[in-house]
């Protein structure tokens, strides 16, 4: 798939206010500092279209982006590290969780993963909640020119086996990339493509 126009749409923390739009829709989420919004800018092929920061928990609502005039991307707040008060944080919990049981829409949940850390506990159970609530989800490794091939190769491993050993009778689609070197990105978006052709069959 070729990104040929990507626009900002709305930003909001109510599920209700989402665009009425049926289009397919596909969420990025992770942990506070994951590469979020470089993998984001890295896809679409803008530098600025989600907002990078050295503060980790820059985003803190939904973002809806447009793209192609077919399909929406969506920037969830990470969770996690957030340099946010607790009441914030379960506000962020709330909106999210609300988002991913309303959007009859959504295709399917890309969960970001920093590929340099072994298996988090927190990651985990946000696939098991994924999981238990049948939303389709994708694993995306992030930063992986930041590790030589053996050690990228042991991690993805270990979490992998992780999910397995907690139960999980097959893995969900396993995506690897990285925003600097730019690899991994047109195969991510290739997968979108399958599916948006899926749901416009329906």
């Amino acid at each position: 798939m070729h990104i040929k126009s990507a626009q900002f749409v709305i930003s909001n923390s109510d599920v209700d206010k989402c665009p009425p739009s049926l289009l397919p829709e596909y969420a990025f989420i992770g942990r506070s500092n994951v590469g979020k919004s470089s993998l984001i800018n890295s896809i679409c092929n803008k530098k600025s279209l989600a907002k990078t920061s050295s503060r980790p928990g820059k985003t803190q609502l939904i973002n809806h982006f447009l793209i192609n005039n077919n399909w929406h991307l969506v920037d969830l707040p990470g969770y996690g590290y957030a340099r946010v008060s607790k009441t914030q944080k379960k506000v962020f919990q709330s909106f999210i969780t609300q988002y991913f049981k309303k959007r009859k829409q959504l295709m399917n949940a890309f969960l970001l993963i920093d590929v340099r850390h072994q298996p988090q506990t927190i990651d985990l159970n946000f696939m098991q909640w994924l999981g238990e609530n049948q939303i389709p989800f994708s694993l995306v490794f992030t930063k992986a020119d930041k590790l030589k091939p053996r050690a990228l190769e042991k991690n993805i491993r270990d979490y992998t086996s992780a999910m397995l050993a907690s139960a999980w009778e097959e893995l969900p689609p396993v995506f690897v990339t990285s925003s600097l070197q730019r690899t991994g990105g047109e195969e991510l978006l290739n997968y979108i493509d399958q599916l948006n052709s899926l749901y416009h069959s329906n």
